[in-house]
């Protein structure tokens, strides 16, 4: 497992209970009032600081009627290729693609990526 993979995971709990509590639109200390647990456990949670057991993670999520499913699926190593992709850059080539990746993820959020390719397609 690269590095990506293992950020991904280390951080699995805290972005499944983010998204579930920004789906139900409540604050961390609102979902900790309603699961019964302090709103620091939350904060922890969602910051990676602390993982919970998959039962404490289940209970909370189930305070606010949502479930984890899990499945087993053989593991993909897109993250791996890229990390070693990655690793071969000089630092100013790392820079550059991540200065790439940037713009893509603030246009994503500005909504002007969406905008451009709904225009591509309505030249098409």
């Amino acid at each position: 497992m690269g590095p990506t993979a293992a950020r991904y995971v280390d951080r699995l709990a805290g972005n499944i209970l983010r998204l579930a509590r920004a789906r139900a639109g409540l604050s961390q200390r609102q979902l900790a009032a309603i699961a019964g647990v302090p709103q620091s456990t939350i904060a922890r949670i969602e910051s990676g600081r602390r993982q919970p057991s998959l039962p404490v993670l289940a209970r909370i999520l189930a305070a606010i009627d949502c479930e984890m499913r899990i499945a087993i699926a053989d593991y993909d190593r897109h993250d791996d290729f890229f990390d070693d992709e990655n690793a071969n850059l000089q630092p100013e080539e790392l820079w550059q693609r991540r200065g790439v990746h940037d713009d893509f993820a603030r246009q994503l959020r500005e909504g002007s990526l969406a905008a451009e390719i709904a225009s591509r397609f309505a030249d098409a």
